[in-house]
Order: C-alpha cells, then structure tokens, then sequence
C-alpha cells in the first residue's frame, strides 16, 4: 500500500472482508491526513456494507460517502455523487470499499475518466477460505473480471484469510501461501496480512516473519456482537 497515492481502492470476492480493511485503513490515515473520505461503492452486496457503521466514521471525523437517510438500508443500486466533490478536493485521502464480483466492479469503471490521471492504487483483498477463490484458478479469474470492468490492474494482494471467530493460525498461513501464488502470477506485491486484534498473541511468530497488519472488527455478524475483545487497528 502507497499511503501517498490518494484513492486506495479495496476489492475482493464476496466474503472476502474487504470493507473491514477498508474501514481500519480509513481510521488510520484520519491520523496523519486532515481530511479522509471512505465511499460506499459496493452496491451488490447488502450484507456487510460500510455505512452500516457510519456512527463509529463520524465519531473519528472519517466522512461517509453513501446514500443519505431512507436510502442508506436499501438494497438497491445507489451510487453517491458526493464522489466528484470529494475526487476534486486535493486535501483528501480517499478510501473506496468497490464490490468484488463483474456487477460489482462496474461502479468502477463508470468513474475511470474521473481519476485515471490520479493514478488509484487497486488492492485485492484475499480470503483464501471463501470457495470460488479458494484456489489460485478461482482467484485469477476473479482477479481479471474485476481489472476488464473497472479498466484499473491489481497493484497489490492482501491476505485476510479468516472464518471469523473461528479462524486459526494455520488458516492464515494457507491464506498467505495462496496470496503469494497469486501475486507471482499477477506480478504484483503481497503487501500484509491482516489478523484480527484478538489472534495477536498466537500471531507472533506469523508476524515476526511477515508484514502483518492487526485489525479490529467491525462488521460483526449478530451473534457476534456480544463478543468484544477491545480490538485496535495498527496501519
């Protein structure tokens, strides 16, 4: 990850947990940049979408772009036009959580006049235990659907291999050896691991040998959220 470049572009395949890193990446820069905007664009997925924690944004000062008050639950294909304000301003660090599937990664490319001279850096975020990219084939085709729509290649893989509560270490190390077929094959960077906050201890020896980002978790599903572990993020 270039933390110069000024749109970060986060995508990946359904499950793949892309708005969470896409969320502790937003909570980061907002310590080091004046101003930092995450956009919703992922408008195929209605389970785990960023606004669904626009309390949380506004509360570290991280502008929202989404739809507004009785659009913000629809499941519908809303894209916000707050995006060109936000891509004209220079003072903003611009994080977008895109949907990962062809339909998804459209929305993309309807803005790729918009910022091409911006140079937007596009990570794909790898969950190495969701089926379709569980293998490197699935992977790379996932890979090229996203890079034919959206008209942007991949700069970066990262691996968030999990099963959330039930992740191990050796699910995160499978997740890792993938990320870095993947990446020979794409010719591009394996840039970090992200781990949840609460696997850091039996992380160590992971993280003493690779790049590893701890995250919190955000996007929790229901019979999740009575757990908290006190998590913190540390881009």
């Amino acid at each position: 990850m270039n933390s110069k470049n000024k749109i970060t572009i986060m995508t990946g395949h359904f499950g793949s947990g892309k708005t969470e890193v896409a969320i502790n990446l937003a909570l980061t820069e907002r310590l080091t940049h004046e101003k930092v905007a995450i956009n919703d664009l992922d408008i195929v997925n209605p389970y785990f979408r960023t606004r669904d924690i626009a309390r949380i944004l506004q509360q570290h000062d991280v502008e929202l772009i989404a739809p507004k008050d009785h659009l913000a639950a629809a499941d519908l294909p809303i894209v916000s036009g707050e995006i060109y304000r936000i891509l004209h301003d220079r003072r903003y660090r611009f994080i977008i959580d895109a949907g990962g599937d062809q339909d998804g990664a459209t929305a993309l490319g309807q803005y790729y006049h918009e910022w091409k001279d911006l140079r937007p850096e596009l990570l794909f975020v790898l969950n190495g235990n969701r089926p379709y990219v569980s293998t490197l084939e699935g992977a790379l085709d996932t890979v090229g659907q996203i890079e034919k729509v959206s008209r942007l290649k991949v700069n970066g893989i990262i691996n968030n291999a999990n099963i959330g509560l039930e992740t191990t270490i050796r699910d995160i190390e499978k997740g890792y050896e993938l990320s870095c077929r993947l990446a020979e094959k794409l010719e591009v960077p394996v840039l970090y691991t992200t781990i949840s906050s609460h696997l850091k201890r039996v992380a160590e020896n992971f993280s003493s040998r690779h790049e590893v980002v701890f995250i919190q978790r955000y996007m929790k599903l229901p019979w999740e959220k009575e757990h908290s572990h006190g998590e913190k993020s540390n881009f």
